[in-house]
């Protein structure tokens, strides 16, 4: 089958009643790649190689670097379990997500638009629209860093130069959907390497890490500032945004808009996003791995920025070039975020308001919302005021989580909303279970900030 021959087939039967005004989600790449129809299992699996890693972008960016360096430099191992769950809590709402755009070919912002009444819709833009914000934070001041660390400019200039990435997102999207895949492979790629090359030299112990990972600490709930740590590693994990993200460009696989067709291609999507995920895990659990032998073991809890993480890393580690793969993976991380965000901005904003403006523009505006705040910070309180910021932009993106997981697990449970495409009771009570943990775990720390 053609590319021609493919997008042809692929324009979708919408399931659900579309007005006249509604358009495809992302409708200038939507099913624009083709996929084949015979061939070797991998030929298909590779077909739909792409959504899931630019999901897991946001799984491991400058935020969660923040969460994860503090985590492991205050705590220890302590805190692997809470990557883990987190983990796990987004391999399950993503493959929700996918689940959600493939049956009913609409992203979740425009099946919110379409079910639930105008107050809400506007409830849960701005509440989607505030995460990107936070996100979009946590890139600017990663990327800062990172230009600060490796080049020497300073924090200011180098939150202004993130307005640059406008171009460079504009110009991969012009080429193509595979292309803006690519490039953000590339980069998973070198962060991958950076911190696999870490983690030899660390060389932690391997049950310390198991009996973390999988066995909590009740310190967890009972430690104020444990669990202030442990809820901005879940909005750090589990972005909201990326929910409403995957559930757009999952769509942009040529795949046969039949029931058949759309049930392989939730298959292959979904072993898509778990296997990036499990890549997603990998990185997570090497910073706070990396920050526990480094920091934690030695001495060094008070470590909680980057730029001292920076300076430190290499002695103690006793690899020269550490604190250079540090830095280079932390600069490939926000450049790789960047894409991410202006995707999901420009989804959440025609899906919820149909309205449409130029990428640039869409880029620019939540980028400068982003660079003022870390400009003004910077100037008043520098780098630790920056490093401050960054953890706390995780928190507020999972204050948003409930807006983004509460539709999304209602919709694909709704047998009315998604026919035979709707999960079975047991994994509709598990997704109801994440919801319930994630709600709670943030009642949890507004009590506690609140209460002092």
């Amino acid at each position: 089958m053609s590319d021609a021959d493919a997008v042809t087939v692929a324009r979708p039967a919408w399931r659900f009643d579309r007005p006249d005004d509604e358009q495809p989600s992302l409708r200038e790449v939507n099913a624009s790649i083709a996929v084949p129809q015979t061939g070797v299992w991998f030929r298909r699996l590779f077909a739909f190689m792409g959504p899931g890693y630019m999901v897991s972008v946001g799984y491991m960016d400058p935020g969660n670097w923040a969460t994860d360096l503090a985590g492991g430099a205050q705590f220890g191992y302590t805190l692997l379990f809470i990557i883990m769950l987190s983990n796990l809590m987004a391999i399950l709402l993503q493959a929700l997500a996918a689940r959600l755009g493939i049956a009913t070919g609409r992203d979740l912002a425009q099946a919110c638009r379409a079910y639930y009444p105008r107050p809400v819709n506007l409830m849960l833009w701005i509440a989607c629209e505030l995460a990107i914000i936070a996100c979009d934070l946590a890139e600017v001041i990663g990327t800062a860093i990172a230009l600060q660390l490796l080049f020497g400019i300073p924090l200011i200039g180098g939150a202004m130069l993130t307005a640059l990435d406008a171009f460079l997102v504009l110009l991969l999207m012009n080429k193509g959907f595979r292309y803006l895949e690519a490039f953000v492979i590339a980069l998973l790629i070198i962060i991958f390497g950076c911190f696999a090359i870490q983690i030899f030299v660390a060389a932690p112990p391997a049950g310390t890490i198991l009996h973390s990972m999988f066995l909590p600490s009740p310190e967890i709930v009972t430690n104020p500032a444990m669990l202030y740590i442990a809820i901005g590693i879940i909005g750090a994990t589990v972005m909201p945004h990326n929910l409403y993200l995957h559930s757009s460009i999952v769509q942009t696989r040529a795949y046969e808009r039949t029931d058949a067709g759309k049930r392989d291609a939730i298959k292959w999507a979904t072993t898509d996003s778990t296997i990036a995920l499990i890549l997603a895990l990998f990185v997570n659990a090497s910073i706070l791995i990396v920050a526990a032998v480094a920091f934690h073991d030695t001495g060094h809890q008070d470590v909680a920025e980057i730029g001292q993480a920076f300076e430190l890393l290499s002695p103690l580690l006793g690899l020269s070039i550490a604190s250079i793969l540090f830095a280079v993976a932390l600069l490939a991380s926000g450049l790789n975020s960047t894409v991410t965000a202006t995707l999901a901005g420009q989804i959440v904003m025609e899906g919820f308001l149909r309205l449409r403006i130029p990428q640039w523009a869409r880029r620019l505006l939540t980028r400068g919302i982003a660079i003022v705040p870390v400009v003004i910070v910077t100037a008043l309180y520098g780098e630790k005021g920056t490093a401050q910021l960054l953890v706390f932009s995780q928190v507020v993106l999972s204050m948003q989580l409930p807006f983004a997981v509460i539709p999304l697990v209602q919709f694909v449970s709704d047998k009315k909303k998604m026919g035979s495409f709707a999960i079975p009771r047991g994994i509709a009570a598990l997704a109801w279970v994440v919801a319930a943990v994630i709600l709670v775990l943030n009642f949890k720390l507004l009590y506690d900030t609140i209460a002092g």
